[in-house]
């Protein structure tokens, strides 16, 4: 057994970053600013997209995205039941109802057949999420878009990296936001991004971001002079800070290296567990790429342990798992406040009541994926 715990999703931080971030601390400049800026440029870069506003999280990423695309009290927006509470919270935050729909096994992703089920006379848009850093079916989407005239909302925080027919990610749906969240594939600590190809929602984001304030007091500390500004709209406290974005330069640079890595640890794991009563994540879609943003197995019935002993049993083998997600429609808000009920979205309350995340991140070490091997194996041999 390990003699130290392996903590769940902890990232990978280079001399990089921490000469980055003591460079930011030497020049004063600590808030949002000329790194921010540039982190900014050099994700939109690598993502092929128009325009980018990097913000304080992925939660306001989708809270302005929403506000962006227009999304107001008495509005539906059709969310997938299982997924983290902020991509439906970000929905209420707006004034409008989360819809849930079932997911598609073993994809995990939105079924488009239970999505288009539930699309009423309010319903304004669908909110895909790239589950595990896998691309939903954006193609049924779409169409379903076309059809409704819909928005698509993209929640990319597994997926800054995945590829679906040839596009990368801000280049799916409408609007797309990400996550740098310290568990995340690259991380900013906190942080997130929203993305967009229209440029009035754009400037509606970068004003909305900072309190309303109209776009060029991002700038009015700069270099270039005192700039006034005008409070334009009732925004928020979501900007990021170059404290933050100095960390993000760095992870964006070496993304595709630990990529790689996770790749490799990623088969490494299916090959170990062949046999073993687990489900394992499927392999890939045709013409996509999964970001390999979490390795989640589900118990079978046929295993010894159930979800919650097999976790216990890897944590006192000193192994720290995760469980992503509980299906939302069984968590008591969403119960009592939108009247769901346990039976509801079988295939979600299936995935939430048998799936446990493993450590993967490319700060593991080889040792560290043989630990969490033979911890698997140990538990489920007795």
């Amino acid at each position: 057994m390990r003699k130290e715990f392996l903590v769940f999703g902890s990232p990978a931080i280079g001399n990089e970053e921490i000469d980055e971030v003591l460079d930011t601390i030497r020049s004063g400049w600590l808030g949002t600013g000329p790194k921010t800026m540039r982190f900014e440029q050099e994700f939109a870069e690598y993502l092929n997209v128009k325009h980018c506003t990097a913000v304080s999280s992925c939660t306001a990423a989708l809270h302005l995205a929403m506000l962006a695309a227009g999304i107001r009290p008495g509005d539906e927006v059709i969310v997938p039941a299982m997924t983290f509470c902020s991509t439906a919270n970000a929905v209420i935050h707006a004034g409008a109802k989360p819809v849930f729909a079932d997911i598609e096994l073993p994809a995990m992703t939105i079924d488009p057949s239970d999505a288009e089920r539930k699309i009423t006379p309010r319903t304004r848009a669908i909110l895909p999420v790239h589950f595990h850093g896998r691309p939903a079916d954006m193609a049924a989407l779409r169409s379903l878009a076309v059809k409704h005239t819909l928005v698509l909302i993209d929640d990319a925080a597994h997926a800054i990296e995945t590829r679906y027919r040839g596009k990368t990610m801000g280049n799916l749906g409408d609007i797309t936001c990400f996550s740098f969240y310290v568990t995340k594939n690259m991380t900013t600590v906190e942080g997130g991004m929203v993305t967009t190809g229209r440029g009035e929602w754009a400037d509606r984001i970068k004003i909305l971001a900072l309190h309303g304030m109209s776009k060029d007091a991002w700038a009015r500390f700069s270099d270039k002079g005192y700039k006034h500004y005008q409070v334009v709209a009732a925004g928020f406290k979501y900007n990021m800070t170059d404290l933050q974005a100095s960390f993000g330069l760095h992870q964006l640079h070496r993304l595709e290296q630990n990529l790689a890595r996770r790749e490799a640890i990623w088969k490494t794991y299916t090959e170990a567990f062949k046999g073993l009563p687990l489900l394992l994540p499927p392999d890939p879609a045709p013409d996509t790429r999964h970001a390999r943003h979490l390795y989640a197995v589900r118990v079978t019935p046929e295993s010894p342990l159930d979800r919650d002993d097999l976790m216990d049993g890897l944590y006192k083998r000193n192994i720290g798992t995760g469980v992503h997600y509980t299906a939302l429609h069984l968590h008591q808000y969403y119960r009592e406040s939108f009247g769901y009920n346990k039976g509801d979205f079988p295939n979600a309350e299936a995935v939430g009541a048998t799936t446990l995340s493993l450590p993967l991140s490319a700060k593991l070490t080889d040792g560290d994926v043989q630990d969490v091997i033979d911890a698997v194996k140990a538990c489920l041999a007795h």
